[in-house]
C-alpha cells in the first residue's frame, strides 16, 4: 500500500534530540525554542514568533490577544479544520461561516462585506493547500470595518502572496507543525505577531499567564501571574526534532513541488477534457506543495475513485466536512446553505505526497487515476 502520508526524517532529528536532554533543560523555550523562533525571524523577516503545542494553541492564543468576548462575531470558512472554529468558540465567540470561491477552497473574499455586522470582530482566513486567499482584498473589508485579521497558516510554510510570507500579513498568524505538514514535528505549532500591540502580552500569555520571560531576561526582580495563559509552548524535545527539519527547509520543499508538478502535468489532458477540475494557483499566489488534490464530479465519483485506488494499493482520501453542516454547529445555529463549500467536500480527492514518495510509486499512482477516467 502507497500511505497517503509518510513522516521524513532528515537524520539529525534524533542527534538534536540526544543533545537538548543532555543540555540538562528539556522544558519549553530553551535553545531549540530559541533556534526555531530565530530561524523564522530570519529568514522570513517576521516581527516576533513563539514556537506553540500546536497550530490549535496558537490560534487559541490569537483569540485571546484579540479579547474574545461572548457575543462577538468571528467569520471563518466552513471548509476549514475544527480547531479554526474552536478557538474562538471557546473564547464565547458565535462563528460566521464563509463559502469558499468557485476557483479554490479559500475563503471567498467578494462575499464578505455581506457577512459584517455591528457584532464582527475578526475575519480568519485559511490558506488552503498553501495557496494565498487575496490578501489586500480581505485586509482592505478589514481596515474598513475595524476588524482584526487572523492568518490560519497551517497548511503555508514557505509560501507567499505578492512577495510577502504568508503569516505575516494578518494582526496574528499561525503554523502547523503536524507530521501531515510539510515541516514537522509530530504535533506542533507557532504563533506569528506581527502588530506591536500584542507582542508584549503573547508571551505573558504563552508562558501560563506569568511575567516569567521577563524575569530571565532580568526585567523583572521575580514573576508573577498577571493575565490569562496557558501551557502553550512545547518542550525542547519537540523543537529540537523542528529544527533538524528546518534545517532541510529548502531540500524538502524542492522535493515536494517536483511531485506536485509531475501529478499536474500528467493530469492536465484530463482537465482539457473535462474529467476532472486541477488546483488552481493565482498569479498572486504561490505553491508550496503542500498537497495535491483533484476535483471530481461528484461525490458519487469521488467515493469510487478512493475505493478504486484502494483495491491497487493506493490510500488516497477527501478531505473536511463543511463545519456548517456540523452536528455541533447545526444543533445551535440551523441549516445554512454554503454551495461551493459542499462541493469540496464531496469532490475533492487528495492524492499521495511525501518526500520519500518514489518516482515509480508515483508513476502508478498517475497510471491508476487516469485509468479511473478513461
Amino acid at each position: 500500500m502507497i500511505p497517503f502520508n509518510k513522516p521524513y526524517l532528515t537524520g539529525k532529528e534524533l542527534q538534536y534530540i540526544g543533545e537538548a536532554v543532555q543540555s540538562g533543560k528539556i522544558s519549553g523555550n530553551g535553545h531549540f525554542t530559541k533556534k526555531c523562533q530565530h530561524f523564522f525571524e530570519e529568514k522570513y523577516h517576521f516581527r516576533r514568533c513563539l514556537l506553540t503545542t500546536s497550530c490549535t494553541d496558537a490560534l487559541e492564543m490569537a483569540a485571546i490577544l484579540c479579547d474574545i468576548q461572548v457575543g462577538d462575531e468571528v467569520i471563518i470558512p466552513s471548509y476549514t479544520f475544527v480547531s479554526t472554529a474552536n478557538a474562538f468558540v471557546l473564547r464565547g465567540a458565535k462563528i460566521v461561516f464563509a463559502d469558499s470561491s468557485v476557483e479554490n477552497p479559500n475563503i471567498d473574499a467578494d462575499k464578505l462585506k455581506d457577512l459584517i455586522t455591528p457584532k464582527t470582530k475578526a475575519i480568519v482566513v485559511v490558506h488552503y493547500a498553501g495557496i494565498a486567499c487575496d490578501m489586500d482584498k480581505i485586509i482592505a473589508i478589514a481596515e474598513a470595518n475595524k476588524l482584526f485579521v487572523i492568518e490560519d497558516a497551517a497548511q503555508a510554510v514557505d509560501s507567499f502572496y505578492k512577495g510577502r510570507p504568508l503569516g505575516s500579513i494578518g494582526h496574528l498568524s499561525a503554523f502547523s507543525f503536524h507530521e501531515t505538514k510539510n515541516i514537522i514535528s509530530g504535533e506542533g505549532g507557532m504563533l506569528f505577531i506581527n502588530d506591536e500591540r500584542f507582542e508584549k502580552r503573547a508571551e505573558i500569555i504563552w508562558e501560563k499567564g506569568t511575567n516569567r520571560s521577563a524575569f530571565w531576561r532580568g526585567e523583572v526582580d521575580k514573576y508573577n501571574w498577571v493575565d490569562i495563559g496557558s501551557s502553550f509552548l512545547p518542550s525542547e524535545i519537540v523543537a529540537a526534532y523542528l529544527y533538524a527539519q528546518l534545517e532541510n527547509l529548502d531540500k524538502i520543499q524542492s522535493k515536494r513541488k517536483q511531485i506536485w508538478e509531475r501529478y499536474y502535468q500528467s493530469f492536465e489532458v484530463l482537465e482539457q477534457e473535462n474529467k476532472l477540475k486541477l488546483p488552481f494557483v493565482p498569479t498572486y499566489a504561490t505553491n508550496n506543495a503542500h498537497m495535491f488534490y483533484i476535483l471530481t464530479k461528484s461525490v458519487e465519483q469521488r467515493d469510487k475513485l478512493i475505493a478504486f485506488l484502494k483495491v491497487n494499493n493506493i490510500y488516497a482520501v477527501f478531505h473536511y466536512i463543511s463545519l456548517h453542516s456540523s452536528p455541533f454547529y447545526k444543533e445551535k445555529a440551523g441549516d445554512i446553505s454554503l454551495p461551493i463549500s459542499d462541493n469540496y467536500s464531496d469532490c475533492l480527492v487528495r492524492l499521495p505526497l511525501f518526500y520519500e514518495l518514489q518516482e515509480n510509486e508515483q508513476h502508478q499512482i498517475i497510471d491508476k487515476v487516469l485509468e479511473f477516467f478513461k
